[in-house]
């Protein structure tokens, strides 16, 4: 069952049956939305990223994008990158998968980042969602979806922490400007 979430709302990442989730993917969903013009309505491209800052201790130790695809660690991985979106209906245009069981113990939080490397505002794109899916059963566990567009270029979307043994993650939904996630680096730590 998904939990549609709100911004700011956390979910343990602990399984029903008491264990914990040892592979999750965070998807990253979107379309362009439709422009009306002169001669009726047309999009534009959008070529959305998702990024993931892996931290220890308050400080960025290691990123995963589209122009490093594996953490150092190879506990986090991106898909690939995907210059236009549009997949809808609800599937993932990128994705970056975590194998939280080897995350190595001193990373204690990873945050999950979209901005508009192209530099189109977020009311230029429609449908736009981020979601957690266990990745051992394709069962999605979370869903965030980004409503309202703005005159923002990028979003600090959600954070997966440490919690005891296990892991908990948090909707954050923070609208932020930059076209990649060193730009953000300062909308990013208040949120740890």
């Amino acid at each position: 069952m998904t939990v549609n979430m709100t911004k700011g709302q956390a979910i343990s990442l602990q399984k029903s049956d008491g264990g914990s989730l040892t592979a999750v993917r965070m998807g990253l969903g979107w379309q362009a939305a439709p422009r009306r013009g002169l001669f009726g309505s047309r999009t534009r491209e959008i070529d959305l990223d998702a990024s993931a800052v892996l931290f220890a201790d308050k400080q960025p130790v290691d990123v995963v994008f589209f122009r490093h695809l594996v953490s150092d660690d190879g506990s986090v991985r991106h898909t690939g990158d995907n210059l236009v979106g549009g997949v809808g209906q609800g599937g993932d245009d990128e994705a970056i998968l975590v194998d939280l069981s080897r995350v190595p113990v001193h990373i204690d939080q990873i945050v999950f980042t979209v901005n508009s490397f192209t530099g189109q505002t977020f009311q230029e794109v429609q449908n736009a969602f981020c979601r957690l899916v266990d990745e051992t059963n394709g069962q999605e566990l979370a869903r965030y979806t980004l409503a309202g567009g703005g005159q923002y270029t990028a979003q600090i979307m959600a954070k997966v922490h440490r919690s005891g043994p296990g892991w908990t993650m948090t909707a954050l939904g923070n609208p932020a400007n930059g076209r990649t996630f060193q730009d953000l680096m300062p909308a990013i730590l208040p949120v740890l």
